[in-house]
């Protein structure tokens, strides 16, 4: 679907596509003896989409059959509506006892053009039909899952810099996600009432520690303070869910004297 198309078009395309997903459950039909025995989304990652760059992306259904498999129709269903067929032809490659078969689809997202409402984040599915070398086939509506989220991004600044040993630091940050428009004019805006990590790598080290849970104020808006005891990068971190994407901050570097 296209935010270029008129709203009315929207809308009457919306209401058929949404009738069609809902009017039943999952459904699943076959003849012989086909089936999926596997769908890999992303490489199974979620897709996370912000406001311009366009997202793509593979869907692998991997199925089987006696007699091989021949080719595969595939294609992503959405909540409000959600509908997306390949920019590429299915490509399918069969394994080396040739029973089995790997059928690969290339999707592509553009926030500008594709994602009309914020409604579209959440659990998309994967709809598929795998046709064997013998006429046998398997169809599903539901083979496969993935999360669509929207794309989020976080900040994060210490100070002072440099601080003297044992006093305070003030840490702050800010959260804002992406906002999808149906005319188009995607922004980022801010994401308010989420908790967030404050997170702590002492120099020299790998990995960060957690030193606190904070919650965000309504505009997106993290403050805290601890107490500086050894140089070390500072960030904060997003565990995100369904509908958003998990996002940590870049780092800040404090000198503690």
């Amino acid at each position: 679907m296209r935010k270029s198309a008129s709203l009315a078009v929207l809308a009457v395309t919306s209401a058929t596509v949404l009738s069609g997903l809902t009017a039943t459950a999952a459904h699943a039909d076959g003849y012989g003896d086909t089936k999926i025995t596997k769908v890999v989304v992303n490489g199974g990652k979620n897709v996370v989409v912000g406001t311009s760059g366009a997202k793509t992306f593979t869907v692998a259904v991997t199925a089987q059959d006696n007699s091989g498999i021949q080719g595969a129709k595939i294609d992503i269903l959405g909540p409000s509506s959600g509908f997306f067929q390949p920019t590429k032809a299915v490509k399918c490659v069969a394994a080396t006892n040739k029973k089995v078969g790997t059928c690969t689809a290339t999707f592509k997202i553009d926030p500008r053009v594709d994602l009309y409402t914020n409604a579209l984040a959440g659990t998309w599915y994967v709809d598929a039909w795998v046709d064997a070398k013998d006429d046998d086939f398997f169809t599903s509506d539901k083979a496969g899952s993935f999360r669509l989220q929207r794309e989020g991004k976080l900040t994060v600044n210490a100070s002072p810099e440099p601080v003297k040993k044992g006093k305070t630091l003030n840490v702050t940050g800010k959260l804002t996600r992406a906002h999808w428009d149906v005319f188009g004019d995607n922004k980022w805006v801010n994401h308010g009432n989420q908790s967030a990590k404050l997170e702590f790598r002492k120099k020299g080290a790998k990995t960060f520690s957690t030193v606190k849970t904070v919650k965000g104020n309504k505009n997106g808006d993290y403050k805290t303070t601890v107490k500086a005891s050894v140089d070390g990068d500072w960030r904060w971190n997003f565990a995100g869910y369904s509908t958003h994407a998990a996002v940590a901050s870049g780092v800040d570097f404090v000198d503690v004297k």
